[in-house]
């Protein structure tokens, strides 16, 4: 039934294309929703930034039809989501559904997937359990379980003995809480507290001062990327870093993008990712360098990577190696499995990097380990 799934739901992708129904049709339509506007703008304008480039630099034509890009706005709310999927599937007819850059959006659209049986790849969102929507979904970036557990194994060999975990109050913040939590402990460690801040607006300073009256050696944190600017400078306005507790994170709290506006305050922050714009490739280099020059010198974030990589590779369901380094979609999950970095923030050359410092390969989420 798995492999029924996958097969169903991501070679489906590029077996559409020699199908006799499309013999006669010779636009392919990829529907990409993202938030451009709204408190998560940052994350779907990477997004199409990236998918942009990607065609730009290998063309705009598979198996000799012509791919059409067709993006819209969902402001980050889920029912907007919803309803413009299922207008890209009735009116537009888009071949494929993508994009998706967080849980609840991805949740919202899995239904209409599987109903119009539309292959949908999710190109950020990153709670586990979200290939379990639909049958038709697949995963090009990452789960949060696959990188927070790297960094707890990290944190018990580094001198790290007690923590408290500070996440975003939804389902990848809750996972990173689990899943982290629950493989420190494993290794011996303490969680003192575990707190949890909203989603929208949030405050983060009154979490802070518990976190620094609780004196632990750590705080872990996770906060969805663009929030960990305002993260940064409430640790240091509370005086944690003077305390001499340590930041450690999932990585989209030291955001490629936003990294340098965070000053020297984020330098020595340790986070774990799969992907850094400091990755030494030359995949990599040629990936930021032409990422620069497309979007007026910004520096590409993960979500870059996953939006460019994910338009026509992933869909194929191939192995292929990206500028995060070797990627492969799991024939029975439909999730991705690649490289997990443990990276320290930096400077280097005068601008903010986050720095791999260790690399745990071919990391499948634990959250679907049986």
């Amino acid at each position: 039934m798995r492999k029924r799934n996958f097969l169903g739901g991501l070679t489906c992708v590029a077996a559409v294309l020699a199908t006799p129904a499309l013999a006669q049709d010779n636009v392919f339509k990829i529907g990409l929703i993202a938030p451009l506007t709204g408190p998560f703008a940052s994350t779907g304008k990477q997004i199409e930034a990236a998918a942009r480039l990607y065609m730009a630099q290998n063309g705009d034509t598979i198996a000799g039809r012509k791919v059409q890009l067709i993006v819209k706005d969902d402001t980050g709310v889920p029912d907007v989501t919803k309803r413009i999927a299922q207008e890209m599937v009735v009116g537009d007819k888009v071949h494929v559904l993508a994009g998706f850059g967080l849980t609840p959006l991805a949740m919202a659209t899995g239904p209409i997937a599987t109903q119009a049986k539309t292959p949908m790849v999710v190109m950020a969102a990153a709670t586990s359990v979200i290939t379990e929507a639909s049958p038709f979904i697949v995963r090009s970036s990452f789960t949060v379980p696959q990188v927070v557990t790297v960094l707890a194994d990290w944190a018990s060999k580094n001198n790290i003995k007690r923590v408290v975990s500070l996440v975003t109050d939804y389902a990848p913040g809750i996972d990173s809480e689990k899943y982290f939590n629950q493989r420190f402990q494993a290794n011996g460690g303490v969680v003192i507290e575990a707190l949890r801040v909203p989603l929208r607006s949030p405050d983060f300073a009154p979490f802070l001062q518990k976190v620094r009256d609780a004196k632990p050696d750590a705080l872990f944190t996770f906060v969805p990327s663009g929030q960990g600017s305002v993260l940064m400078k409430q640790f240091t306005e509370r005086g944690l870093d003077k305390a001499g507790i340590r930041m450690i994170a999932e990585g989209s709290v030291t955001d490629d993008d936003i990294l340098n506006s965070m000053g020297d305050a984020a330098i020595g922050v340790v986070t774990a990712h799969h992907y850094s714009a400091h990755h030494k490739s030359d995949l990599n280099k040629k990936f930021v360098e032409a990422f620069g020059k497309a979007n007026a010198g910004m520096r590409p974030n993960f979500m870059g990577v996953e939006g460019g990589e994910a338009l026509l590779n992933a869909m194929k369901g191939q192995t292929f190696e990206s500028p995060r380094g070797p990627v492969l979609i799991d024939a029975q999950t439909r999730d991705v499995v690649h490289n997990v970095y443990v990276r320290r923030v930096e400077r280097v050359d005068g601008q903010l990097w986050n720095v791999e410092v260790q690399t745990t390969t071919d990391v499948k989420d634990p959250g679907k380990t049986r």
